[in-house]
């Protein structure tokens, strides 16, 4: 259910998340998040990994990011599954993902810079 606005700030608090969001997959950043939502990727909970991300992202403060959306990449036993685009244009895949894996991929690698190993894919 949606929050009826009754008052400018109201307003200005809608406005504010929509830019927000249209922020988070636009423009040049520093890395780009692709989820991968192909068929697969959806019935395993693509959807969640990606509002989660984006939850983890906006809580921790992070505007260097752009969230993209793509189709299956062809590995559907790994879905759900995102691919991670560093500043130097290296690609790190991860699969099987849950909570508590995305939210340790932010942590870790988004802030810290440093890949979660275990959960890649391939590099």
């Amino acid at each position: 259910m949606t929050k009826k606005i009754t008052n400018i700030e109201d307003l200005k608090s809608l406005r504010e998340r929509a830019k927000e969001e249209v922020d988070l997959r636009t423009g040049p950043k520093d890395m780009q998040i692709t989820i991968h939502m192909g068929t697969c990727g959806i019935a395993a909970g693509a959807r969640d990994v990606l509002t989660q991300l984006a939850d983890e992202l906006g809580r921790a403060s992070v505007d260097t990011v752009t969230l993209r959306q793509s189709g299956c990449m062809g590995l559907c036993d790994q879905e759900p599954m995102l691919t991670l685009t560093d500043r130097s244009n290296k690609s790190f895949v991860y699969g099987k993902l849950n909570q508590e894996k995305v939210r340790k991929i932010v942590q870790e690698h988004v802030l810290g810079g440093n890949p979660v190993i275990p959960y890649m894919v391939k590099t």
